[in-house]
Protein backbone atom coordinates (compact mmCIF):
# COMPACT_ATOMS: atom_id res chain seq x y z
CA UNK A 1 0.00 0.00 0.00
CA UNK A 2 1.44 3.30 -1.37
CA UNK A 3 -0.27 5.86 1.69
CA UNK A 4 -1.34 4.93 4.98
CA UNK A 5 -4.49 4.83 6.37
CA UNK A 6 -4.15 8.01 8.48
CA UNK A 7 -2.60 9.95 5.91
CA UNK A 8 -5.62 9.28 3.43
CA UNK A 9 -7.80 10.47 6.13
CA UNK A 10 -5.89 13.35 6.85
CA UNK A 11 -6.14 14.21 3.06
CA UNK A 12 -9.75 13.78 3.26
CA UNK A 13 -9.93 15.94 6.62
CA UNK A 14 -11.50 12.79 8.27
CA UNK A 15 -8.46 12.23 10.62
CA UNK A 16 -9.99 10.80 13.89
CA UNK A 17 -13.15 9.39 11.91
CA UNK A 18 -13.69 5.58 11.45
CA UNK A 19 -15.96 3.68 10.07
CA UNK A 20 -19.86 3.87 8.70
CA UNK A 21 -21.27 1.11 6.32
CA UNK A 22 -23.93 2.05 4.14
CA UNK A 23 -25.74 -0.61 2.15
CA UNK A 24 -28.01 -4.02 3.02
CA UNK A 25 -25.93 -5.74 5.98
CA UNK A 26 -28.07 -9.11 5.71
CA UNK A 27 -27.64 -9.34 2.14
CA UNK A 28 -23.71 -10.66 3.20
CA UNK A 29 -24.73 -13.29 5.43
CA UNK A 30 -27.15 -15.26 3.32
CA UNK A 31 -26.91 -19.13 3.77
CA UNK A 32 -25.49 -18.97 7.31
CA UNK A 33 -28.04 -21.27 9.62
CA UNK A 34 -27.91 -19.20 12.54
CA UNK A 35 -28.08 -15.89 11.07
CA UNK A 36 -31.67 -15.03 11.79
CA UNK A 37 -30.95 -15.47 15.74
CA UNK A 38 -26.98 -14.72 16.39
CA UNK A 39 -24.71 -11.58 15.40
CA UNK A 40 -26.56 -9.60 16.61
CA UNK A 41 -24.22 -7.56 19.25
CA UNK A 42 -20.82 -7.40 20.02
CA UNK A 43 -18.96 -8.98 22.83
CA UNK A 44 -18.02 -6.22 24.79
CA UNK A 45 -14.77 -4.31 25.56
CA UNK A 46 -11.70 -5.76 24.66
CA UNK A 47 -9.77 -6.82 27.98
CA UNK A 48 -5.32 -6.26 27.78
CA UNK A 49 -3.87 -9.71 27.69
CA UNK A 50 -1.25 -9.84 30.38
CA UNK A 51 1.16 -12.25 28.27
CA UNK A 52 0.88 -9.68 25.69
CA UNK A 53 -0.09 -10.99 22.64
CA UNK A 54 -3.84 -10.78 22.00
CA UNK A 55 -6.72 -8.77 23.52
CA UNK A 56 -9.89 -10.33 23.60
CA UNK A 57 -13.45 -10.14 25.44
CA UNK A 58 -14.36 -10.88 28.55
CA UNK A 59 -15.04 -14.95 28.31
CA UNK A 60 -12.84 -15.61 25.21
CA UNK A 61 -9.23 -17.10 25.56
CA UNK A 62 -6.54 -17.91 22.86
CA UNK A 63 -4.40 -20.72 22.50
CA UNK A 64 -0.95 -20.18 20.33
CA UNK A 65 -1.06 -22.92 17.61
CA UNK A 66 2.16 -22.37 16.31
CA UNK A 67 4.94 -19.65 15.41
CA UNK A 68 7.64 -18.57 12.93
CA UNK A 69 10.82 -20.02 13.30
CA UNK A 70 10.12 -23.44 15.92
CA UNK A 71 10.27 -26.05 14.91
CA UNK A 72 7.90 -28.13 12.50
CA UNK A 73 6.55 -30.90 14.39
CA UNK A 74 7.20 -33.51 10.85
CA UNK A 75 10.92 -32.36 12.09
CA UNK A 76 10.47 -30.73 8.09
CA UNK A 77 12.38 -27.52 9.26
CA UNK A 78 10.90 -24.18 11.01
CA UNK A 79 7.91 -23.02 10.66
CA UNK A 80 7.59 -20.42 7.94
CA UNK A 81 6.88 -16.56 7.96
CA UNK A 82 4.51 -14.44 6.93
CA UNK A 83 1.19 -16.20 7.73
CA UNK A 84 -1.73 -15.12 5.48
CA UNK A 85 -5.02 -16.76 4.22
CA UNK A 86 -5.83 -19.91 5.88
CA UNK A 87 -8.84 -22.63 6.29
CA UNK A 88 -10.12 -25.02 8.56
CA UNK A 89 -11.58 -28.04 6.92
CA UNK A 90 -13.23 -31.25 8.98
CA UNK A 91 -11.11 -34.94 8.43
CA UNK A 92 -14.19 -36.79 7.84
CA UNK A 93 -14.55 -40.73 7.74
CA UNK A 94 -13.23 -42.61 10.70
CA UNK A 95 -11.01 -39.18 11.97
CA UNK A 96 -14.03 -37.19 12.76
CA UNK A 97 -12.70 -35.32 15.64
CA UNK A 98 -10.10 -34.12 13.54
CA UNK A 99 -9.71 -30.63 11.93
CA UNK A 100 -7.18 -29.76 9.45
CA UNK A 101 -6.09 -26.21 9.58
CA UNK A 102 -4.19 -25.19 5.99
CA UNK A 103 -2.18 -22.18 6.46
CA UNK A 104 -0.20 -19.87 3.59
CA UNK A 105 3.10 -18.05 3.74
CA UNK A 106 3.30 -15.43 1.73
CA UNK A 107 7.19 -15.35 1.49
CA UNK A 108 9.03 -13.56 -1.01
CA UNK A 109 12.69 -14.29 -1.99
CA UNK A 110 13.82 -12.22 1.63
CA UNK A 111 11.52 -14.05 3.79
CA UNK A 112 13.26 -15.19 6.98
CA UNK A 113 11.87 -18.96 7.24
CA UNK A 114 10.93 -20.00 3.87
CA UNK A 115 8.85 -23.21 3.42
CA UNK A 116 11.21 -25.99 3.40
CA UNK A 117 11.45 -28.08 0.13
CA UNK A 118 10.25 -30.96 0.63
CA UNK A 119 10.56 -34.13 -1.98
CA UNK A 120 7.41 -34.27 -4.25
CA UNK A 121 5.65 -31.26 -2.54
CA UNK A 122 7.79 -28.74 -3.83
CA UNK A 123 7.40 -26.54 -6.95
CA UNK A 124 9.97 -24.57 -7.86
CA UNK A 125 12.98 -24.96 -5.24
CA UNK A 126 13.54 -21.14 -5.52
CA UNK A 127 10.40 -20.30 -4.52
CA UNK A 128 10.04 -19.74 -0.88
CA UNK A 129 6.39 -19.58 -0.17
CA UNK A 130 3.56 -22.34 0.27
CA UNK A 131 1.14 -23.98 3.06
CA UNK A 132 1.77 -25.53 5.93
CA UNK A 133 -0.88 -27.86 7.80
CA UNK A 134 -1.71 -28.75 11.08
CA UNK A 135 -3.69 -31.48 12.28
CA UNK A 136 -6.11 -30.79 15.45
CA UNK A 137 -7.68 -32.70 18.15
CA UNK A 138 -11.26 -30.82 17.51
CA UNK A 139 -12.43 -31.25 20.99
CA UNK A 140 -9.67 -29.20 22.94
CA UNK A 141 -7.13 -27.74 19.54
CA UNK A 142 -4.70 -29.62 20.95
CA UNK A 143 -2.02 -29.64 17.69
CA UNK A 144 -1.41 -33.39 16.72
CA UNK A 145 0.47 -32.83 13.41
CA UNK A 146 1.92 -29.56 11.69
CA UNK A 147 3.78 -30.30 8.60
CA UNK A 148 4.83 -28.86 4.95
CA UNK A 149 1.25 -29.52 2.65
CA UNK A 150 3.26 -27.73 -0.33
CA UNK A 151 6.55 -25.93 -0.87
CA UNK A 152 8.14 -24.03 -3.68
CA UNK A 153 5.77 -21.56 -4.89
CA UNK A 154 5.87 -17.78 -4.43
CA UNK A 155 3.84 -15.21 -2.33
CA UNK A 156 0.76 -17.35 -1.35
CA UNK A 157 -1.76 -14.62 -0.38
CA UNK A 158 -5.28 -16.21 -0.11
CA UNK A 159 -7.44 -18.81 -1.77
CA UNK A 160 -10.37 -20.68 -0.91
CA UNK A 161 -11.83 -24.28 0.39
CA UNK A 162 -12.97 -26.53 -1.91
CA UNK A 163 -16.31 -28.43 -1.41
CA UNK A 164 -14.22 -32.15 -1.42
CA UNK A 165 -12.11 -30.63 1.46
CA UNK A 166 -8.91 -29.46 -0.21
CA UNK A 167 -7.68 -26.20 -0.21
CA UNK A 168 -7.17 -23.48 -3.23
CA UNK A 169 -3.94 -21.45 -2.70
CA UNK A 170 -2.60 -18.56 -4.72
CA UNK A 171 0.22 -16.98 -5.61
CA UNK A 172 -0.10 -13.27 -6.21
CA UNK A 173 2.52 -12.50 -8.44
CA UNK A 174 3.19 -12.77 -12.12
CA UNK A 175 7.43 -13.35 -11.64
CA UNK A 176 8.37 -15.63 -14.59
CA UNK A 177 11.10 -17.76 -14.68
CA UNK A 178 14.73 -15.77 -14.34
CA UNK A 179 13.28 -13.36 -12.11
CA UNK A 180 14.23 -13.30 -8.55
CA UNK A 181 16.42 -16.16 -9.25
CA UNK A 182 13.12 -18.34 -10.06
CA UNK A 183 13.24 -21.05 -12.08
CA UNK A 184 9.93 -21.63 -13.37
CA UNK A 185 6.84 -18.98 -13.97
CA UNK A 186 4.96 -18.30 -11.14
CA UNK A 187 1.18 -16.73 -10.49
CA UNK A 188 -0.77 -20.00 -9.94
CA UNK A 189 -3.37 -21.72 -8.05
CA UNK A 190 -2.16 -24.88 -6.73
CA UNK A 191 -4.26 -27.54 -5.11
CA UNK A 192 -3.66 -28.72 -1.84
CA UNK A 193 -5.21 -31.49 0.64
CA UNK A 194 -4.28 -31.39 4.36
CA UNK A 195 -4.82 -35.09 4.37
CA UNK A 196 -2.34 -36.31 2.23
CA UNK A 197 -0.74 -33.27 0.37
CA UNK A 198 1.60 -35.96 -1.41
CA UNK A 199 -2.17 -36.66 -3.17
CA UNK A 200 -2.27 -32.99 -4.25
CA UNK A 201 1.66 -32.90 -5.26
CA UNK A 202 2.87 -29.64 -6.24
CA UNK A 203 1.17 -28.70 -9.44
CA UNK A 204 0.19 -25.77 -11.01
CA UNK A 205 -3.73 -25.19 -12.30
CA UNK A 206 -2.33 -23.79 -15.45
CA UNK A 207 -5.92 -23.11 -17.27
CA UNK A 208 -6.86 -21.32 -13.92
CA UNK A 209 -4.33 -18.65 -15.18
CA UNK A 210 -1.37 -16.97 -14.30
CA UNK A 211 -1.60 -13.20 -12.77
CA UNK A 212 -1.62 -12.03 -9.06
CA UNK A 213 -4.04 -13.91 -8.07
CA UNK A 214 -5.83 -13.39 -4.56
CA UNK A 215 -9.29 -15.44 -3.57
CA UNK A 216 -11.46 -17.90 -4.84
CA UNK A 217 -14.95 -19.27 -4.43
CA UNK A 218 -16.71 -22.35 -5.98
CA UNK A 219 -20.66 -22.14 -6.66
CA UNK A 220 -21.26 -25.39 -4.76
CA UNK A 221 -24.35 -26.39 -7.21
CA UNK A 222 -22.45 -25.62 -10.74
CA UNK A 223 -18.67 -26.01 -9.92
CA UNK A 224 -17.92 -22.64 -11.35
CA UNK A 225 -14.88 -21.04 -9.54
CA UNK A 226 -14.70 -17.23 -9.17
CA UNK A 227 -11.42 -15.60 -8.66
CA UNK A 228 -10.26 -12.44 -7.35
CA UNK A 229 -7.15 -10.19 -8.54
CA UNK A 230 -4.98 -7.72 -6.17
CA UNK A 231 -3.64 -5.46 -8.29
CA UNK A 232 -3.38 -2.33 -6.35
CA UNK A 233 -1.33 -0.23 -8.87
CA UNK A 234 -2.37 0.57 -12.68
CA UNK A 235 -3.22 -1.65 -14.81
CA UNK A 236 -6.23 -2.50 -12.02
CA UNK A 237 -7.25 -6.45 -11.23
CA UNK A 238 -10.43 -8.05 -13.00
CA UNK A 239 -12.52 -10.63 -11.38
CA UNK A 240 -12.99 -14.11 -13.38
CA UNK A 241 -14.59 -16.69 -13.42
CA UNK A 242 -13.40 -20.68 -14.76
CA UNK A 243 -15.41 -22.99 -15.57
CA UNK A 244 -14.08 -26.32 -15.30
CA UNK A 245 -14.26 -29.76 -17.52
CA UNK A 246 -14.71 -31.49 -14.92
CA UNK A 247 -17.08 -29.66 -12.31
CA UNK A 248 -17.23 -30.74 -8.79
CA UNK A 249 -15.06 -33.81 -9.57
CA UNK A 250 -13.16 -34.06 -6.28
CA UNK A 251 -9.81 -33.68 -5.35
CA UNK A 252 -7.72 -33.24 -8.74
CA UNK A 253 -10.22 -32.64 -10.73
CA UNK A 254 -9.42 -29.30 -11.87
CA UNK A 255 -6.05 -30.73 -13.61
CA UNK A 256 -9.01 -31.27 -16.19
CA UNK A 257 -8.92 -27.57 -17.39
CA UNK A 258 -11.81 -25.54 -18.10
CA UNK A 259 -12.17 -21.86 -19.75
CA UNK A 260 -11.21 -19.19 -18.06
CA UNK A 261 -13.47 -15.87 -18.86
CA UNK A 262 -12.99 -12.08 -17.32
CA UNK A 263 -15.97 -10.34 -16.17
CA UNK A 264 -17.45 -7.42 -17.74
CA UNK A 265 -19.98 -5.09 -17.15
CA UNK A 266 -21.25 -3.20 -19.97
CA UNK A 267 -20.54 0.48 -19.90
CA UNK A 268 -18.47 0.17 -16.97
CA UNK A 269 -14.54 0.17 -17.15
CA UNK A 270 -13.78 0.79 -13.52
CA UNK A 271 -15.43 -0.13 -10.47
CA UNK A 272 -14.74 2.32 -8.41
CA UNK A 273 -17.08 5.61 -9.18
CA UNK A 274 -20.26 3.29 -7.80
CA UNK A 275 -20.27 4.36 -4.63
CA UNK A 276 -24.07 4.34 -3.79
CA UNK A 277 -24.97 0.73 -2.42
CA UNK A 278 -27.78 -1.33 -4.14
CA UNK A 279 -26.37 -0.18 -7.48
CA UNK A 280 -27.22 -2.84 -9.85
CA UNK A 281 -25.84 -3.97 -13.04
CA UNK A 282 -27.86 -6.31 -14.96
CA UNK A 283 -26.78 -8.72 -18.24
CA UNK A 284 -23.36 -9.00 -16.89
CA UNK A 285 -20.77 -10.71 -19.37
CA UNK A 286 -18.50 -13.36 -19.41
CA UNK A 287 -15.48 -12.79 -22.01
CA UNK A 288 -12.80 -15.12 -22.68
CA UNK A 289 -9.34 -14.64 -21.60
CA UNK A 290 -7.09 -14.73 -24.90
CA UNK A 291 -4.32 -15.93 -23.06
CA UNK A 292 -4.69 -17.39 -19.46
CA UNK A 293 -1.01 -17.83 -19.15
CA UNK A 294 -0.17 -14.33 -20.54
CA UNK A 295 3.09 -16.08 -21.80
CA UNK A 296 3.80 -12.12 -23.58
CA UNK A 297 1.19 -10.00 -21.75
CA UNK A 298 -0.64 -9.76 -18.43
CA UNK A 299 -4.03 -10.93 -18.78
CA UNK A 300 -5.23 -8.04 -17.31
CA UNK A 301 -3.85 -5.93 -20.34
CA UNK A 302 -4.96 -8.09 -23.53
CA UNK A 303 -7.20 -7.53 -26.03
CA UNK A 304 -10.61 -8.49 -24.73
CA UNK A 305 -12.44 -6.44 -27.69
CA UNK A 306 -13.34 -2.93 -28.86
CA UNK A 307 -16.09 -3.05 -25.51
CA UNK A 308 -13.02 -3.28 -22.91
CA UNK A 309 -13.22 -5.38 -19.86
CA UNK A 310 -14.23 -4.01 -16.11
CA UNK A 311 -11.14 -3.49 -14.00
CA UNK A 312 -11.29 -2.31 -9.87
CA UNK A 313 -8.26 -1.68 -7.73
CA UNK A 314 -6.89 -4.25 -4.77
CA UNK A 315 -9.65 -7.28 -5.34
CA UNK A 316 -9.29 -9.16 -2.21
CA UNK A 317 -11.78 -10.94 -0.03
CA UNK A 318 -14.14 -13.51 -1.68
CA UNK A 319 -16.89 -15.92 -0.64
CA UNK A 320 -19.93 -17.94 -1.46
CA UNK A 321 -22.73 -17.09 0.70
CA UNK A 322 -26.65 -18.50 -0.23
CA UNK A 323 -27.07 -18.50 -4.21
CA UNK A 324 -24.43 -15.73 -4.87
CA UNK A 325 -20.50 -15.50 -4.66
CA UNK A 326 -19.57 -11.85 -3.08
CA UNK A 327 -16.09 -10.18 -3.37
CA UNK A 328 -14.00 -7.56 -1.93
CA UNK A 329 -12.35 -4.69 -3.36
CA UNK A 330 -10.20 -3.31 -0.35
CA UNK A 331 -10.09 0.40 -1.36
CA UNK A 332 -9.62 2.78 -4.34
CA UNK A 333 -7.51 5.49 -4.69
CA UNK A 334 -7.48 8.41 -7.73
CA UNK A 335 -3.82 9.20 -7.09
CA UNK A 336 -3.11 5.62 -8.04
CA UNK A 337 -5.32 5.54 -11.17
CA UNK A 338 -8.77 4.22 -10.25
CA UNK A 339 -11.35 6.48 -11.36
CA UNK A 340 -12.51 7.69 -8.14
CA UNK A 341 -11.88 6.63 -4.08
CA UNK A 342 -13.66 4.37 -2.08
CA UNK A 343 -12.60 3.07 1.25
CA UNK A 344 -13.74 -0.41 0.48
CA UNK A 345 -16.75 -2.14 -1.18
CA UNK A 346 -18.14 -5.19 -1.24
CA UNK A 347 -20.23 -6.37 -4.27
CA UNK A 348 -22.44 -9.11 -4.78
CA UNK A 349 -22.94 -11.06 -8.71
CA UNK A 350 -25.82 -13.28 -8.86
CA UNK A 351 -24.92 -16.25 -11.57
CA UNK A 352 -28.49 -16.85 -11.89
CA UNK A 353 -29.56 -13.19 -13.05
CA UNK A 354 -26.30 -12.20 -14.44
CA UNK A 355 -26.56 -9.04 -11.95
CA UNK A 356 -24.32 -7.75 -9.95
CA UNK A 357 -25.20 -5.47 -6.94
CA UNK A 358 -22.93 -3.21 -4.84
CA UNK A 359 -23.63 -4.36 -1.32
CA UNK A 360 -21.79 -2.34 1.19
CA UNK A 361 -20.03 1.03 0.86
CA UNK A 362 -17.01 1.35 3.98
CA UNK A 363 -15.97 5.35 5.03
CA UNK A 364 -14.81 6.98 7.63
CA UNK A 365 -17.77 8.77 10.39
CA UNK A 366 -16.91 8.32 14.15
CA UNK A 367 -13.22 6.58 15.06
CA UNK A 368 -10.30 6.04 13.99
CA UNK A 369 -9.99 2.59 15.87
CA UNK A 370 -12.56 1.00 13.43
CA UNK A 371 -12.15 -0.70 10.64
CA UNK A 372 -12.74 2.67 8.67
CA UNK A 373 -10.21 1.37 5.23
CA UNK A 374 -9.19 -1.72 3.58
CA UNK A 375 -10.76 -4.66 4.33
CA UNK A 376 -8.89 -7.25 4.02
CA UNK A 377 -9.52 -11.23 4.54
CA UNK A 378 -13.28 -11.76 5.29
CA UNK A 379 -15.44 -14.58 6.61
CA UNK A 380 -18.27 -15.48 7.67
CA UNK A 381 -18.65 -15.79 11.18
CA UNK A 382 -20.67 -19.20 12.65
CA UNK A 383 -22.84 -17.07 14.75
CA UNK A 384 -24.23 -15.00 12.22
CA UNK A 385 -22.42 -11.16 11.27
CA UNK A 386 -18.75 -10.84 9.76
CA UNK A 387 -15.30 -10.91 10.94
CA UNK A 388 -12.96 -9.03 8.96
CA UNK A 389 -9.22 -8.46 9.40
CA UNK A 390 -8.23 -4.73 8.85
CA UNK A 391 -5.17 -4.19 6.77
CA UNK A 392 -3.83 -0.67 7.61
CA UNK A 393 -1.33 0.46 9.56
CA UNK A 394 -0.98 1.30 13.51
CA UNK A 395 -2.94 -1.15 15.95
CA UNK A 396 -4.07 -3.96 14.12
CA UNK A 397 -7.95 -5.42 14.86
CA UNK A 398 -9.83 -8.52 13.69
CA UNK A 399 -13.16 -6.35 13.93
CA UNK A 400 -16.76 -7.84 13.62
CA UNK A 401 -19.39 -6.79 11.72
CA UNK A 402 -23.41 -7.58 13.25
CA UNK A 403 -26.25 -7.84 10.79
CA UNK A 404 -27.56 -4.62 12.16
CA UNK A 405 -24.29 -3.18 10.99
CA UNK A 406 -22.87 -2.86 14.20
CA UNK A 407 -19.01 -2.85 14.35
CA UNK A 408 -16.77 -4.15 16.83
CA UNK A 409 -13.38 -4.73 18.23
CA UNK A 410 -13.36 -8.56 18.54
CA UNK A 411 -9.54 -8.62 18.63
CA UNK A 412 -6.15 -6.61 19.23
CA UNK A 413 -2.90 -7.68 18.01
CA UNK A 414 -0.31 -6.89 21.29
CA UNK A 415 3.11 -7.99 19.19
CA UNK A 416 4.59 -5.06 18.06
CA UNK A 417 7.64 -4.97 15.31
CA UNK A 418 9.34 -2.50 14.31
CA UNK A 419 8.20 0.45 12.42
CA UNK A 420 9.51 1.52 9.48
CA UNK A 421 10.05 4.98 10.41
CA UNK A 422 11.49 4.04 13.55
CA UNK A 423 13.86 1.41 11.85
CA UNK A 424 15.10 4.81 9.72
CA UNK A 425 16.06 6.70 12.41
CA UNK A 426 12.60 7.86 13.49
CA UNK A 427 10.17 8.08 16.40
CA UNK A 428 10.79 5.49 18.59
CA UNK A 429 7.31 5.99 19.91
CA UNK A 430 5.38 5.22 16.83
CA UNK A 431 5.18 1.12 16.52
CA UNK A 432 3.61 -1.02 14.16
CA UNK A 433 1.67 -4.22 14.84
CA UNK A 434 1.19 -7.23 12.43
CA UNK A 435 -1.50 -7.59 10.54
CA UNK A 436 -4.49 -10.06 11.41
CA UNK A 437 -4.73 -12.90 8.10
CA UNK A 438 -6.81 -16.17 7.50
CA UNK A 439 -9.12 -15.90 9.82
CA UNK A 440 -11.79 -18.59 9.74
CA UNK A 441 -13.93 -20.88 11.86
CA UNK A 442 -13.83 -24.18 12.83
CA UNK A 443 -16.37 -26.90 11.18
CA UNK A 444 -18.77 -26.70 14.43
CA UNK A 445 -18.47 -23.30 15.16
CA UNK A 446 -16.70 -23.26 17.88
CA UNK A 447 -13.11 -21.88 17.72
CA UNK A 448 -11.98 -19.11 15.36
CA UNK A 449 -8.79 -19.30 14.36
CA UNK A 450 -6.57 -16.47 12.98
CA UNK A 451 -3.17 -15.82 12.02
CA UNK A 452 -1.19 -12.61 12.95
CA UNK A 453 0.81 -12.08 9.81
CA UNK A 454 4.10 -11.15 11.33
CA UNK A 455 5.71 -12.61 13.01
CA UNK A 456 3.71 -15.16 12.57
CA UNK A 457 1.34 -16.94 15.01
CA UNK A 458 -1.69 -18.90 14.81
CA UNK A 459 -4.34 -18.67 17.50
CA UNK A 460 -7.16 -20.55 18.06
CA UNK A 461 -10.07 -18.58 20.21
CA UNK A 462 -12.58 -20.11 21.90
CA UNK A 463 -15.23 -18.28 24.27
CA UNK A 464 -19.46 -17.86 24.23
CA UNK A 465 -19.77 -17.19 20.12
CA UNK A 466 -23.38 -18.63 20.35
CA UNK A 467 -24.55 -16.11 23.68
Amino acid sequence: MSATRRQILARTGALGAGIAFTGALSELFAGTAAAQDLGRTGYGPLVPDPNGLLDLPEGFRYQVLSREGDQLRSGEGPVPSNHDGMTALPAGGSSARLVHLVRNHENRPTAKFPVPTVAGLTYDPAGKGGCTALTLDARNNTVLDERVAIAGTAVNCAGGPTPWRTWLTCEETEDKAGTNGYTKDHGFIFEVDPADPHHTGAVPLTAMGRFQHEAVAIDPKRGIVYETEDAFLEPFGLFYRFLPNKPLGGVGSLRAGGRLQAMRVPGVPDLSPVQDPGATFDGIEWVDVPDPLAAQTPVRLQDFGPKGITHAQKLEGCYWGGRCVYFVSSFAHSAEGSAADHYGQIWRYDPSARRLTLVIVFGPDSDVQLPGESPDNICLAAGGGLMVCEDGNGAQHVFGVTRQGEVYAMARGRQAITSAAAAAGGAPDAPEWGEFAGVTFSPDGRTMFVNCYTPGTTFAVTGPWRR
